[in-house]
């Protein structure tokens, strides 16, 4: 089938590629329980312990309801926990539990070893490139 016209759009390409990149992701993460939302808001919070839920919210372009749901079902699987926030008396900034920081600990690494398999047909340098030029287009 001639898909050369689908192939010179960039969306369609960023699509497939997200799709082969999103499969890998759901089979390598299926022994933690994660989605890739879940994934994305842990990583956030152990590397920048003390956020508040509307700086994620910001940071992932998640609306707020959403977050308390997120959040709500990470105090329920015991991985985050509420803090006073150290600036601002009216928030609370959220901290991984050490069950939180095994959790995602282990995640990540899985996360870049699941990129690796996704990508094997790209080189170290090539990954590098198309992670930057495709953080031009969100960023």
């Amino acid at each position: 089938m001639d898909a050369a016209f689908l192939q010179s759009l960039l969306g369609y390409n960023a699509r497939r590629a997200s799709l082969a990149l999103i499969e890998q992701f759901h089979v390598d993460m299926a022994n933690f329980d994660l989605r890739p939302v879940d994934f994305s808001v842990l990583s956030l919070i152990r590397h920048n312990p003390g956020t508040t839920s509307r700086q994620l919210c910001q940071a992932l372009n998640i609306l707020p309801p959403n977050m308390v749901v997120f959040l709500k079902n990470f105090e329920k699987r015991q991985l985050v926990e509420r803090t006073p926030h150290p600036t601002d008396g009216r928030a609370m900034g959220l901290t991984l539990t050490e069950s939180g920081e095994a959790l995602i600990q282990a995640a990540e690494k899985t996360a870049m070893d699941s990129g690796l398999k996704a990508t094997s047909a790209l080189t170290e340098s090539e990954r590098q490139t198309l992670a930057r030029l495709l953080q031009k287009i969100y960023l």
